[in-house]
């Protein structure tokens, strides 16, 4: 008989949606929300008609801009499993919250616009994934318009992604002759109605056996046969089906359908959930941890200040490992060396929260933070002990942050402080005489305008952002080095971390590699001396 603790990690499921920008993937995110019973309705993107934004869009620019600029936890039951969602940010600037967040899941439905295919941010997301070793889904979406046909798209997975795919399901048509979607397994065919309500709300679906007389009601004789040929093919000249392959990352069950009319969704949530893997352990400085130790673990992957405007108040994304956590337990806080008490639990729809008694391996919680946690921050009950999974970036894009009014400086220190604890910045001080601006280092230029905003509205400070033409941050290692008689050549500049370690800004990879070879004594590197190597992703640089 399975102890409780098995019991609850088997229920769960922790996955991530990844894509690129625009091939739908929050709104394929409100459709699983509303098909999980998690939502009545479900918003669009920009809010057309209803005027309601996407649930897993809260923030304010987000609504504004029709992007998602932060990932969000979504956290529901369906039929006895308990969900963790994580929504992610699709575009490019902000793939370093998408690249942590991905360190909390179990596994990941890749989401593929039908019409464009593969394209450059999915191969960027999907070899993150491999390199996690974590199963991959696909879901071709936007069938309701022309596109590719099935078959080309499984080729160009295999072709640009390496990856075979198994369709688990087939459209019946496409653009506005799309009807609904064959299940290979069952061997029935799903046909839905719209019901011109611009997929808020679920739609009518009838399942009916491809063998059964009453085909005929849905499908018509064309369609029927085409179908029937096209089924024929994928049997005969089709991959098998192996679990064991998913999840190994060899093989991704794909899925067709369209978020916007909600056609082909809950037959992919079911059959997901039926094949997604449960919590997985995770890799650390003892050995692999089991989700089945006894002992509770977990580590923080995401911290996001002002989630609540009317408090200003900070939460840390916290992923259970093992165990089982219970509120108000003390644990091991391991980068401070100190017991810590766990106080105010919560789970997430978003922006909104839910206080909660306890929480098991896979789920994600947010604890209340008064400062005292850093991303990839490593929570024990027992014997201390680092996780090795959480990415950390070296920025690429540079600039020096002034406040416009002097008086608001200490609002706009409080913001950056706050924004370079979530991860969303890096904060290093000038070390000229007389220089005492911060500078402020991104991986990604769109982040600055993101940092404007949120200064002004979260913090009442306008701020101006002066670029500046450095591309590369390497962190010093090395005797004799002298940061403030390190010489400067105009192509670079000596800074210090928000620990008080020394870096260099380089102007480009000729600059960078001059100074390696005029300084052969000193060890110029991508990530913080403090920092392992193991838990770090270099960008493209």
């Amino acid at each position: 008989m399975a102890s409780p603790l098995e019991t609850e990690i088997a229920r769960r499921r922790t996955f991530a949606i990844i894509s690129h920008p625009d091939a739908g993937k929050t709104t394929l995110t409100e459709k699983l929300l509303l098909y999980g019973g998690a939502i009545h309705l479900a918003g669009s993107v920009k809010a057309r008609r209803a005027k309601r934004y996407a649930t897993s869009d809260w923030m304010a620019i987000e609504k504004e801009r029709g992007i998602s600029v932060t990932s969000s936890v979504l956290q529901f039951v369906y039929r006895d499993h308990a969900i963790n969602l994580l929504d992610t940010p699709g575009h490019q600037d902000f793939s370093e919250d998408t690249y942590r967040t991905l360190s909390a899941a179990d596994s990941a439905v890749m989401l593929i616009d039908a019409a464009k295919g593969v394209e450059p941010q999915t191969i960027k997301l999907f070899k993150v994934c491999r390199l996690r070793g974590i199963p991959i889904f696909t879901f071709a979406n936007k069938l309701d318009r022309y596109g590719r046909t099935p078959l080309e798209l499984m080729d160009e997975l295999e072709k640009v992604l390496g990856i075979r795919a198994y369709p688990m399901n087939w459209p019946i048509g496409s653009g506005p002759e799309f009807r609904g979607v064959y299940d290979r397994k069952t061997k029935a065919v799903h046909a839905f109605t719209a019901e011109g309500r611009h997929g808020e709300a679920e739609v009518t679906e009838r399942v009916v056996p491809l063998d059964s007389p009453q085909i005929i009601e849905v499908l018509s004789d064309t369609e029927l046969e085409r179908l029937k040929e096209e089924i024929e093919l994928l049997d005969i000249g089709g991959d098998d089906f192996s679990l064991d392959k998913v999840r190994d990352g060899q093989l991704s069950p794909m899925f067709f359908g369209s978020a916007m009319t909600n056609f082909g969704v809950r037959p992919f949530l079911d059959e997901f959930l039926h094949l997604a893997p449960p919590p997985a352990g995770r890799q650390s400085s003892v050995g692999f941890v089991e989700p089945t130790r006894e002992a509770f673990t977990g580590f923080v992957f995401k911290i996001q200040a002002n989630m609540d405007p009317a408090h200003r108040d900070r939460v840390a994304f916290l992923r259970v490992v093992s165990g089982r956590y219970v509120k108000g337990m003390t644990a091991h806080h391991v980068r401070l060396g100190k017991d810590v008490r766990l106080a105010k639990p919560t789970q997430f729809m978003a922006s909104e929260r839910t206080a909660i008694e306890d929480a098991w391996p896979g789920d994600v919680i947010g604890l209340f933070d008064p400062g005292l946690f850093r991303i990839g921050d490593t929570l024990v009950d027992g014997p201390a002990f680092d996780f090795e999974c959480v990415p950390r970036f070296s920025p690429e894009h540079f600039a020096i942050v002034r406040t416009k009014d002097p008086l608001k400086r200490k609002q706009m220190e409080k913001g950056l402080e706050q924004l370079a604890e979530e991860g969303t910045i890096q904060i290093f001080q000038q070390m000229q005489m007389g220089m005492k601006d911060p500078i402020v280092g991104v991986v990604g230029q769109l982040q600055f305008e993101v940092l404007q905003y949120r200064i002004e509205h979260e913090y009442g400070a306008n701020i101006l952002v002066d670029k500046l033409g450095y591309s590369h941050a390497r962190w010093v290692v090395g005797k004799g080095f002298e940061p403030k008689t390190f010489d400067w050549e105009g192509n670079r500049q000596t800074v210090q971390d928000r620990d008080g370690l020394p870096l260099v800004l380089f102007r480009d990879e000729w600059a960078m590699q001059h100074a390696l070879e005029k300084h052969p004594d000193l060890t110029f590197q991508a990530h913080a001396p403090q920092l392992k190597a193991s838990s770090v992703i270099i960008g493209p640089s």
